[in-house]
């Protein structure tokens, strides 16, 4: 599961990039900001529901 987080992270940041290098997809560097820091987040998420120890 961390793997397909880390190639979405990969995949957003690659979307940002080009959005931010091509004058007029603007929106694409803002559509793949937003993607990153929700996929950012949902694996920070998973990493710490393994740090809790069982039955918690």
């Amino acid at each position: 599961m961390l793997r397909l987080l880390g190639l979405l992270l990969v995949i957003w940041l690659a979307i940002t990039v080009i959005g931010a290098v091509v004058k007029g997809l603007f929106w694409l560097a803002v559509v793949g900001v937003l993607f990153f820091a929700a996929t950012a987040a949902l694996g920070w998420n998973k990493r710490h529901d393994r740090a809790l120890p069982p039955g918690r």
